[in-house]
């Protein structure tokens, strides 16, 4: 074939150059979800289409700047943009305070201007193994939320209403009535607990935590629950028959989940059972949230998301052996270990 007819080669890869051209650029998609929580635009759009104008003269936005971020979020399935009105989808819907199941504060609270910052210092993290969030939150992040009672409230919702989309399947997944007294460590405001005790009426449980977050649960008291105020760090844990922790360990690196592990086996009976409650990182090499929160737990809080093998490592080294994994959910396990 003449040179002058010849098909030419592609220069590049479409796929791998999208693929990274998609990446390079992604974080504005979140970034427009942080934006539309925040101004409480779901909150704003009820059953029926608005259009951007008015959608903006209700959340006090720029008509323009909000419906080019709409229209971006409608073609990712948040909204739906069409015929110049928009209308809600079955994700935008989690956006609205109302909903049973929201997820605005969740959305809110991962795009908190700190969690933002602490990204941006990734590549500290990345060549020292140390949380960003050293140089952007020097007094740390829960000193943070306390020092910020606006963001300390958007915080406690959104774990709120992450456990309570949780709780369903965990309470239903694990036989909770094999054990007497129950003890959720560093459980918050004792949704989890106050769940296990409606399920098993002859069961009674110890809500520990520290004692700003006990004294903001008050109201979950009850002659089944107690309230023990505490640093599981220092203070002595609850003998009980079961110990649930909550998406606790992944909060810290493995010198100091161990510590915490150490502690509840120090107060721990022989027959006691221990539940940890967190997402597992799968051994398979595909997209899996866990290995997203496992990013910012690094940046943030020093702390990292577990694949199977290293939380039945730690297990062992703290003194428990673990006995079984019990998927409560697509995205959520129960590790049940016994005392060794």
């Amino acid at each position: 074939m003449p040179k002058s007819l010849a098909v030419a080669e592609p220069a590049i890869d479409a796929k791998p150059f999208e693929t990274i051209r998609n990446l390079a650029g992604g974080y504005v998609l979140p970034r427009c979800l942080h934006v539309v929580s925040k101004i409480g635009v779901a909150d704003a759009l009820d059953d029926s289409p608005m259009t951007a104008a008015e959608l903006a003269e209700a959340t006090g936005s720029n008509p323009d700047a909000l419906a080019r971020i709409l229209r971006l979020l409608a073609a990712h399935g948040v909204f739906e943009a069409r015929d110049g009105s928009i209308s809600h989808s079955p994700a935008s819907r989690l956006l609205r305070s109302d909903h049973p199941h929201s997820m605005r504060a969740l959305a809110q609270m991962l795009g908190f201007d700190v969690c933002w910052a602490t990204l941006e210092h990734l590549e500290q993290s990345v060549l020292s193994g140390e949380p960003a969030a050293k140089q952007v939150l020097p007094g740390g992040f829960w000193n943070y939320l306390e020092e910020h009672p606006d963001e300390g409230r958007v915080f406690d919702a959104a774990m709120t209403a992450k456990a309570a989309a949780q709780i369903a399947g965990i309470v239903q997944a694990c036989d909770f009535s094999r054990f007497g007294l129950i003890a959720d460590i560093g459980g918050g405001r004792g949704h989890l607990l106050q769940a296990v005790l409606d399920r098993v009426p002859a069961a009674e449980g110890v809500l520990f935590d520290l004692p700003h977050v006990v004294r903001a649960a008050e109201d979950a008291a009850s002659e089944r629950l107690k309230l023990q105020p505490g640093d599981f760090f220092k203070d002595a844990l609850p003998a009980c028959d079961a110990y649930i922790l909550m998406e606790i360990i992944h909060d810290w690196n493995d010198a100091d989940a161990r510590q915490i592990l150490t502690s509840v086996r120090r107060a721990a009976p022989r027959h006691a059972r221990l539940l940890l409650i967190e997402s597992i990182v799968p051994g398979t090499p595909g997209p899996d949230w866990s290995k997203v929160l496992d990013v910012l737990m690094l940046t943030l809080l020093g702390g990292r998301q577990r694949t199977l093998g290293e939380y039945r490592a730690l297990l062992s080294g703290a003194g428990f052996r673990f006995e079984r994994e019990i998927k409560a959910s697509p995205d959520i396990s129960i590790l049940e270990a016994s005392v060794v």
